[in-house]
């Protein structure tokens, strides 16, 4: 998959992800946040978070190459993969206890921020090796 954002979105990602969690709790603190928008809030700061985990998902890395492609590309596949288990043992937790009122809605959100960890974790990986292979030589 190909990086389609400048690079200076990955460092602005996370800003905005920074800034969708911590935004709505000083809003609690200075009285903003009311049982009447609350839902408000709550649905901006997860759409918040989705775009900041876009914009570090599809910015380009400072030394992209073909490498980085393809760690992308895995961390989107490990991100599958771990997203459908969370969600599969929560059901299966749902049903266990009964509960038909919860319905999960933030299972995208998940694996966006699934998705930027297994990246994070591909690309410092990557350059470990990188590092220890000029190392031992």
């Amino acid at each position: 998959m190909k990086a389609l954002l400048p690079a200076f979105c990955r460092p602005m990602g996370y800003v905005v992800m920074a800034l969708a969690l911590f935004l709505p709790m000083l809003l609690m603190m200075m009285g903003r946040v009311t049982d009447a928008n609350l839902l408000f809030y709550k649905e901006c700061s997860k759409l918040l978070m989705m775009i900041g985990a876009l914009m570090i998902l599809f910015a380009l890395t400072k030394d992209e190459s073909q490498e980085t492609e393809r760690i992308r590309n895995a961390a989107t596949r490990n991100a599958i993969f771990l997203t459908v288990s969370i969600l599969f043992v929560s059901m299966l937790y749902r049903v266990a206890i009964g509960d038909i009122m919860s319905v999960d809605t933030s299972s995208f959100l998940m694996f966006l921020v699934v998705n930027v960890l297994c990246l994070e974790f591909g690309l410092k990986k990557a350059a470990a090796e990188r590092l220890f292979r000029k190392n031992g030589r």
